[in-house]
């Protein structure tokens, strides 16, 4: 069974490993809380799951050590296992699902794995894993599931402890459920007065759900773009953990999170992955409980591909009021586009794009339609301009901002 002995001995065996990464004050997540990021995304690998696989490679006999070891993950847990295993000197197999970023699938080959690409999802790697497990013998290091994997992931919870004496509030990612039920279990251990609550993503609630039912089940598909966190059916002993040891489990969008990762880029300089911003997007959109109090958002990781770094950015802007794309029904007269810039420039809107369109079989002969895409600050403003494009007698369509 997991205790507290067995998360403090992870701590001892980790302390010269892993990084023991510093509370940021973040004052912009939230006007009503003092809120932190506990940023294990410049942990070693780009994320937290070191802590639990260096754990459990730790702790495996010399037999099973001469075998190797295999894993399957959507990314992070990947690269720790890899990293662990190399530096054990030990043989590591790692069975990826053939959507996880290529930046993941890169890192992990360089930490010295043997990769195997699967198609499907996480889960879907999980079986490829455990039927080369049982044809060549390796030690399956599974990636949430794991009482020592577990007891790794819960060194964060003495960490935060020792780091804010007077914490309140932890928000913390799941995905199968490994960190939080370590986190929970530590912190719940030793102060049982600090809540904790946990985030999914609305598009692969498998935990939430589980909870919800008091059952573990299993979702027929997964869609978000906090792929480390995509995950099909929660484990039995992290369903376990969760039911016992956490206060609340919420669900936040993919532009919930995208405005997150937005945030935490402009304020804090620091990048997330999708599932690593998800208990910062709970903090922001208020889907916990904590006006008034001392908060921890755990940023899990920061592994994301560049190319969906660009896509979440703009989506984080749209979200937030940043950004704001006008289609304008027009007379083609000379003009026109001046009049709009003008409205627009007046009102502090930035034109970065137009498009214009006359060939339409359903409008007039004559008229035609402008598409503009600007920069904005807010709602707010987003609002003044479209009301000042009226006043001027300019007919708005199907706007999307």
């Amino acid at each position: 069974m997991l205790t507290l002995d067995k998360i403090y001995h992870a701590s001892y065996v980790l302390k010269d490993v892993i990084r023991r990464t510093d509370l940021i004050h973040a004052p912009q997540i939230s006007s009503t809380a003092t809120v932190y990021l506990k940023p294990e995304n410049l942990q070693l690998t780009g994320s937290f799951k070191v802590r639990g696989s260096y754990y459990k490679i730790s702790q495996l006999s010399d037999d099973e050590k001469a075998k190797g070891v295999i894993a399957c993950s959507a990314g992070n847990h990947a690269q720790g296992v890899a990293l662990a295993a190399t530096k054990n000197g030990i043989k590591s197999t790692i069975c990826l699902p053939d959507c996880a970023p290529i930046s993941k699938v890169e890192a992990t080959k360089k930490y010295g794995a043997e990769i195997c690409l699967v198609e499907g999802v996480y889960d879907d790697a999980y079986q490829k894993a455990l039927q080369l497990r049982d044809e060549n013998g390796y030690t399956f290091i599974h990636p949430f599931d794991d009482e020592d994997v577990i007891a790794g992931q819960g060194t964060i919870g003495l960490e935060l402890l020792d780091q804010l004496k007077n914490i309140d509030v932890v928000i913390v990612p799941i995905g199968g459920g490994g960190l939080i039920s370590g986190v929970a279990f530590a912190i719940k251990s030793l102060n049982p007065n600090v809540k904790v609550y946990g985030v999914q993503s609305s598009g692969a609630p498998s935990m939430f759900n589980s909870i919800k039912n008091k059952k573990i089940e299993r979702l027929p598909g997964v869609s978000t773009i906090a792929d480390g966190i995509a995950v099909k059916e929660p484990g039995q002993n992290t369903f376990n953990l969760c039911s016992k040891y956490v206060d609340k489990i919420v669900t936040v969008t993919d532009d919930e999170v995208s405005s997150a990762i937005l945030s935490m880029i402009e304020h804090q300089k620091l990048i997330a992955e999708g599932a690593g911003a998800v208990a910062v997007a709970a903090a922001m959109f208020n889907k916990v409980p904590i006006e008034g109090k001392n908060v921890v958002c755990l940023v899990s990781g920061g592994n994301i591909d560049v190319t969906i770094l660009d896509r979440v950015i703009k989506r984080g802007l749209l979200t937030a009021g940043r950004s704001c794309a006008l289609t304008i029904e027009l007379i083609d007269k000379p003009g026109q586009l001046l009049l709009i810039s003008k409205i627009i420039a007046e009102n502090g809107g930035n034109v970065i794009s137009v498009h214009h369109e006359r060939a339409n079989a359903s409008m007039d002969i004559n008229g035609c339609f402008l598409r503009v895409n600007m920069e904005t600050r807010n709602f707010e403003q987003i609002e003044q301009i479209k009301s000042a494009l009226i006043k001027a007698g300019l007919k708005l369509e199907n706007n999307k901002f």
